[in-house]
């Protein structure tokens, strides 16, 4: 699959690409995009992925992470627990297609924290995201 990129209030600030099933790119440039993305009712923490790609429920992932512009990819392993088909409708219309991918254990908790510290406050927050 080639670089694709979903649009979040009107930016390109959450992008992802491939370059083989199981592995993923993913580059978030803000906190909205952030915010949108992150799942923090899964036990380690978790990311919502914008794809078209087929996933299944336990697929292993590898993805390398970029947030906020910073100059290291975080390198993370996790599997795929929530799937979003393409098409698929929600309270607010069409939802983006995609998959919630569950961080591993391997990771200690460590890419969990920093998602967390980069959204500080804005957690206790109702606004909706992609997967609540």
């Amino acid at each position: 699959m080639n670089a694709q990129a979903a649009k979040v209030s009107g930016d390109r600030s959450l992008r992802t690409g491939t370059n083989k099933p199981g592995l993923l790119t993913l580059t978030i440039k803000d906190k909205s995009a952030l915010y949108l993305a992150y799942m923090p009712f899964v036990k380690n923490g978790g990311l919502f992925i914008p794809t078209n790609s087929n996933y299944r429920l336990g697929d292993e992932v590898f993805m390398l992470l970029n947030l906020m512009g910073e100059d290291e990819k975080l390198p993370v392993a996790g599997r795929v627990i929530w799937v979003t088909p393409k098409g698929s409708q929600g309270n607010q219309g069409k939802r983006t297609a995609g998959i919630g991918v569950q961080f591993s254990d391997q990771d200690r908790g460590q890419t969990q924290k920093k998602i967390e510290n980069y959204l500080a406050g804005a957690l206790s927050g109702d606004k909706a995201t992609h997967t609540m």
